[in-house]
């Protein structure tokens, strides 16, 4: 069971990671505590993790801000993912799934047939759809027994836009369609046990995904502005 610390930690990282605070900003222990209904020494810690992670710098005399990414550092996050990722689905596919894994993995992939089966992108269907792609990526990472592997992507997905934990809802639904497609495509090969095609179709998927950020990127910084505006 995660402790406070811990908690406070994840849902700033995720107040991070989904832009609801903009790069640049100034952020602080006494109201993002009383935002959380939590005293400022969860806080502090947290803040002390995601420094250490990157996610935000301390200056001294002048608080913590979030930390400002270029496209370039994005972009290379994307690529360093693509390769970890791809090396995951390799070793997952030579190793051999169990049933429970394999079980886990096709409802990842039917739960997100049934919400693209729709035919559009309803907003309601967002979230879901979010936490189906991290289950199943976190899936595959797991299946290759390698912690360092899931150490190093961990850090690639802790950087704004390039995380599997952001999905680009509103880039069109056969943009999105066809993203799900890779991962029946993906996952068909790891059980098939065909490493080699596993880890290129992860490496495409993941290459697919930088280019959909790259093609939307000043469009986000604009709307991300808009809403704190």
């Amino acid at each position: 069971m995660p402790t406070l610390s811990e908690r406070v930690t994840e849902t700033l990282r995720n107040w991070i990671l989904h832009g609801h605070f903009k790069p640049g900003d100034k952020i602080e222990e006494i109201p993002i505590a009383e935002r959380m209904g939590v005293s400022r020494t969860p806080v502090r810690a947290a803040f002390a993790t995601l420094t250490n992670e990157g996610l935000i710098d301390h200056q001294p005399n002048r608080g913590y801000q979030v930390r400002v990414f270029a496209l370039e550092d994005i972009l290379a996050a994307y690529e360093v993912r693509a390769v970890l990722e791809g090396l995951a689905c390799r070793s997952a596919a030579m190793r051999g799934l169990d049933d429970t894994q394999i079980a886990r993995l096709k409802q990842c992939l039917a739960d997100g047939d049934l919400i693209l089966g729709k035919g559009a992108l309803a907003t309601e269907d967002h979230e879901p759809y979010q936490q189906m792609n991290v289950d199943l990526h976190t899936i595959l990472l797991d299946a290759c027994a390698n912690p360092w592997l899931g150490r190093f992507a961990e850090q690639a997905h802790n950087i704004p836009y390039a995380s599997d934990r952001i999905v680009l809802w509103d880039v069109g639904h056969q943009i999105i369609l066809r993203s799900h497609e890779d991962h029946h495509r993906v996952v068909n090969a790891v059980i098939e046990r065909d490493a080699a095609r596993a880890e290129a179709l992860m490496r495409e998927h993941v290459y697919f995904a930088g280019v959909i950020l790259k093609n939307n990127y000043g469009r986000l910084l604009q709307t991300s502005v808009a809403k704190t505006s």
